[in-house]
This record gives structure tokens, sequence and C-alpha cells, in this order.
């Protein structure tokens, strides 16, 4: 029996639909549950955050714990410029892009991100924070091998703070840190 041209062109479609449909839906799935102490505060979350992406070579870290930090859809977004080209770049991902693109790496080289400054602003149930933070490979290194800016955008939906974004850019030669952001008391501004 032959099946018909339409129905071959739907059925192709309906598969190639498949995997961006999982991607989808894995992406808005809700997160594994949190710790209550990681999501009770703006303070909390951040100190989270550093947290559970740092530690020594060969430490697995608790991604569980990364993924419970992020609302359903929340963004991942690596910025920078090409060395070789100078081109300006960025790379977006989910929290679990993220797992899968840099977990490898922090997990065998030994990864401790600590936040060096900080400015704040919210307003009702958001939030946003210029975490300054300085990379190195252990607690005891002389130097970090990177510093930047995170740039982290909080909602509060009443029970939690949730991770929306989180947008970065390291220092570089033509990219310093603003004195105003490192060892500063805080700024909040409500």
């Amino acid at each position: 029996m032959r099946t018909p041209r339409p129905t071959l062109a739907l059925l192709a479609c309906l598969l190639l639909a498949l995997p961006a449909a999982r991607a989808a839906a894995q992406e808005n799935a809700p997160p594994p549950a949190a710790r209550p102490e990681d999501v009770a505060s703006i303070d909390a979350i951040i100190a989270a955050l550093y947290d559970v992406i740092s530690g020594p070579a060969g430490q697995a870290r608790d991604w569980d714990r990364f993924r419970s930090l992020f609302l359903p859809g929340a963004r991942l977004i690596a910025t920078g410029k090409n060395p070789q080209t100078g081109a300006v770049r960025h790379v977006a991902m989910d929290p679990q892009g993220y797992v899968e693109r840099a977990g490898p790496g922090l997990e065998r080289d030994g990864f401790f991100e600590r936040e060096i400054g900080r400015r704040e602003d919210r307003f009702g149930n958001i939030a946003h924070v210029f975490s300054a933070y300085e990379s190195l490979h252990t607690p005891s290194d002389p130097q970090p091998f990177a510093r930047g800016i995170n740039s982290i955008q909080l909602y509060n939906d009443g029970a939690r703070w949730w991770i929306v974004t989180v947008l970065w850019d390291s220092e570089r030669e033509d990219n310093r840190i603003p004195e105003r952001y490192i060892a500063q008391p805080r700024e909040t501004g409500r």
C-alpha cells in the first residue's frame, strides 16, 4: 500500500520536530527542589551560585543544586571577544547547557569563583546584581586566572528567589573592571 506524499511530508516534519520539542520540554521542566537556605535571600542565592560551581580538581559538582537556583527558561550568557579576530561574541545556554559545556572543565581543572564586589538594585519582586568576581584553580592561588562581572537578574515569587539570567563578561586589557565594582560596600537600591 502506498502512503500519500502529504502524509510522508507531515511524518517527516513531526520526526524533525521531536528533538526540538524534547529540548523545549526539558528547558521548561521544573527544577529540582532547592535548599531553603539557598533561596531565602539575594545574598543566599548568589552565595549558593558561587559555591556550587566551585571545588577542587576531581570533585563532582552538585548539578541538581545548581539547577535548583534557576527559574524554568532561565539563561546563562557568556560574552567576550574572539582573541584571534577581536569580534564580539556571546554564547547563550540554559542551566543544563551550562552543566554540559562548562561542567567537565570545572571538575577536571579545579575552579573557585568568588565575589569581590557587588552593586544591587531592587524593585518589588525583581532585582539586578552586578557581581564582580575572580576565578582561581585553587583557593590558595596567588593571583586569579580570570576576573569579570556577572550581571544577575533575580525574581522573587513570594516564596523564594530565582535566578532568571546570568550575563557575564571577563576582564581584558581593553575591558578593565571599574573600581566602583570592586571591594566597595554593597550599594542597594529599592
